[in-house]
């Protein structure tokens, strides 16, 4: 029985995570209030989501969206504000529970605020862990804050870990669908275009992460996060390529032990684990049928095809500012890639060249604050556009 709706800010809201985690909350309108709902720009779709779920305020990233919003909103009595200082005072209104999915380094900020006021913070934000890790949980250790996860791998790990004493893990695995390019030859993938990577077998996501997911270099990430939220050593975090995508993550204990934990590609699963800790909600997926599906396969990865996820574990091994070189030459990697301006190898090729430079530059020490961070992110991103000549088609 619950006794009182628990409070809800959802930044992000008009995102893929954010439209589920909505989906989800209007499901269960009694166990929910929402406080303030956060997007990029989307002025618009913003005002509709904030309308849907009765939030107090609605906050749009971009200043230049601020009069579309407040027009949007216009006789609903809910508060209309822009910016960044904005989004920050968003992360601080006094929700119990705070959905981080604004993508970007956008998104670091308002998360943080989130964690230093001792929040539980659902993270569907990359950067938080990869570009500032060390200093995210230390924050989040310092509040007491609660760190829930929602990617679908992490939050499957933090469900295993469940079954045993931490002390007693001598490993975790990651499973990877393979992507598109799993079977293709490394001739055939060298040849590949934007369309054809952004054709993912199981998952439903937005460019950025499908064109990762075609690399490996999402699962890359996804060991550099799990190392922070885990607390793990590099050596105990393991990839397996499982193309059916219904085991998301395992843990191994010392005994022999495998616990797995298994669900549909629905991205609903781990965010309704997420919004209703320590409880459960009943959920919209499809439920899960094993005999339906048959069979499940499991198959190391290979790193000469995906070279990506090498670079990541050894970024994630380096430590310091080499995680946030990586995904800042990443994201221009694959903006490059979409835009049919460089090769679906270049990606890996672009962020190894960037790594190296800055390295070279002496750039690779561990940022002490979060602007630190950011700043190591901006002068990535420029080395990366510095480097891209040689490799553009």
């Amino acid at each position: 029985m619950v006794s009182a709706p628990r409070s809800v800010t959802i930044l992000g809201a008009t995102g893929s995570i954010g439209a589920s985690t909505v989906d989800l909350i209007k499901r269960n309108p009694e166990r929910f209030r929402v406080e303030a709902v956060a997007s990029g720009s989307n002025a618009t779709a913003l005002a509709q989501v904030a309308r849907d779920v009765g939030a107090r305020i609605a906050v749009v990233a971009d200043p230049f969206s601020y009069g579309a919003l407040k027009d949007a909103l216009a006789g609903s009595g809910i508060e209309a504000a822009a910016g960044a200082p904005a989004l920050i005072e968003a992360a601080l209104y006094p929700a119990d529970w705070v959905m981080a999915a604004i993508a970007g380094a956008v998104g670091l900020k308002p998360t943080m605020a989130a964690v230093e006021r001792g929040a539980t913070v659902a993270l569907a934000n990359k950067e938080c862990l990869v570009c500032a890790g060390a200093l995210f949980m230390r924050a989040a250790a310092a509040s007491g804050a609660t760190v829930l996860p929602v990617d679908s791998e992490h939050n499957a790990l933090f469900q295993a870990l469940g079954a045993g004493r931490r002390e007693d893990v001598r490993r975790v695995i990651l499973t990877a669908s393979g992507g598109p390019f799993r079977t293709w030859p490394l001739e055939a993938i060298r040849q590949a275009t934007p369309e054809q990577a952004l054709r993912h077998p199981n998952w439903s996501m937005g460019p950025k992460v499908t064109i990762d997911s075609a690399s490996l270099m999402n699962k890359g990430l996804e060991l550099i996060e799990a190392h922070h939220l885990f607390a793990l050593a590099p050596d105990d975090i393991d990839v397996l390529v499982h193309p059916q995508s219904v085991v998301h993550g395992l843990v191994e204990f010392r005994d022999g032990s495998v616990v797995a934990q298994l669900g549909p590609a629905d991205m609903r699963v781990p965010i309704a684990h997420c919004l209703a800790w320590p409880q459960r909600l009943d959920g919209p997926a499809p439920r899960l049928d094993l005999a339906k599906l048959r069979e499940l396969t499991f198959e190391d990865p290979d790193f000469v095809r995906f070279p990506a996820l090498a670079l990541a574990r050894q970024a994630m091994e380096r430590g310091g500012a080499a995680p946030t070189v990586l995904n800042a030459a990443d994201e221009i990697a694959v903006a490059e890639f979409i835009g049919g301006r460089i090769p679906f190898l270049a990606i890996a090729a672009l962020v190894e060249k960037t790594l190296d430079a800055a390295d070279r530059r002496g750039l690779l020490s561990d940022p002490p604050t979060i602007d630190a961070a950011l700043a190591v992110d901006h002068i990535a991103r420029s080395l990366a556009m510095d480097l891209l000549g040689p490799l553009a088609q």
